[in-house]
């Protein structure tokens, strides 16, 4: 399955812009209001959202996050944890030493109330000590049908982690690099779910970020070739977070192509249409979120796959 309709939500407690991911996280801006009330501003954002998906039959798990210690990203659980359909469980190295509190023991817990099945875990989070780092499905994009995992390279996307995980879980690694242009400077884009979605029949991405013609040439070959329509949008799109989507599973196993309304409002007639023949879109307005946090509608969901326990 590419799809399912179970989605892990971290509730904001602290939610402001992290000065520790601002480094290298170029889609992180300021606003001019105090941590208190950006706070609030995103719990509204974040409620909403998760009332959106509800509505459509989406089984959310909603976790509140505490207040010690101080996680300003817990919202973007999908960073240091995910979940698959064997029962294992990947937990993941984290750039930002404040994120690293984010990983908690008691989330697996939550699932396994649920009714969900954890059979195992593996850990990459020693890779820390040694400076290396691989943020989750921010990092890697999988294609859990056809078994081949996309990641663009970058801090946060270490190559020889990424390899070592698409070991572990038995998947093809796709390798490139996606650029963003910084003060007249092309340099790596922080996380691969910023320029790329992959759905069931499509991907959207913004192949104008991958500057090497034969990595580019690759990542289209191997989405064709899977069946995927290649939905390309544009640096300006992508900047509106139009590569940060997630196609999820509501009521009667609908499909929804699930999005910010800066993205929605973002994306031509034509790629809409493309979109809304196998999905419907459902968009919130995210705008506190992804100007403090540089993250977005797809960030903020962790997918559950864990089978279910009889």
């Amino acid at each position: 399955m590419q799809v399912t309709n179970t989605i892990l939500m971290i509730r904001p407690v602290g939610f402001r812009k992290n000065e520790q991911t601002a480094v290298n996280n170029y889609f992180q801006e300021d606003l001019d209001i105090k941590n208190a009330e950006i706070n609030a501003k995103a719990q509204e954002e974040f409620d909403a959202f998760v009332n959106a998906l509800q509505a459509k039959g989406v089984n959310v798990v909603v976790v509140n996050d505490t207040k010690q210690p101080d996680t300003p990203d817990s919202i973007f659980p999908n960073n240091w944890i995910s979940f698959h359909s064997n029962g294992a469980v990947g937990l993941y190295p984290m750039f930002a030493e404040n994120r690293r509190n984010e990983r908690r023991e008691d989330i697996l817990d939550i699932l396994e109330e649920k009714g969900f099945n954890i059979d195992h875990t593996i850990d990459y989070t020693s890779a820390e000590e040694e400076k290396l780092y691989l943020e989750g499905t921010g990092s890697i994009l999988l294609d859990r049908v056809n078994k081949k995992a996309y990641c663009a390279l970058s801090v946060r996307a270490d190559e020889d982690l990424f390899i070592e995980f698409c070991e572990d879980f038995e998947y093809t690694p796709v390798v490139f690099t996606a650029n963003q242009t910084v003060g007249g400077k092309r340099l790596p884009i922080y996380h691969t779910n910023v320029m790329m979605c992959l759905a069931e029949d499509f991907s959207v991405i913004c192949l104008d970020t991958i500057d090497d013609k034969k990595e580019r040439k690759n990542v289209v070959k191997h989405l064709k070739e899977d069946g995927k329509e290649v939905i390309a949008i544009t640096e300006k799109q992508m900047h509106s977070f139009a590569g940060n989507m997630l196609q999820v599973l509501g009521k009667d196993n609908k499909r929804y192509l699930v999005m910010s309304s800066a993205a929605y409002n973002s994306l031509t007639k034509a790629q809409i249409s493309i979109i809304e023949k196998t999905s419907e879109i459902i968009h919130s307005s995210l705008e506190t979120i992804e100007t403090c946090g540089g993250g977005s509608a797809r960030c903020m969901m962790a997918e559950v796959f864990l089978p279910k326990t009889n």
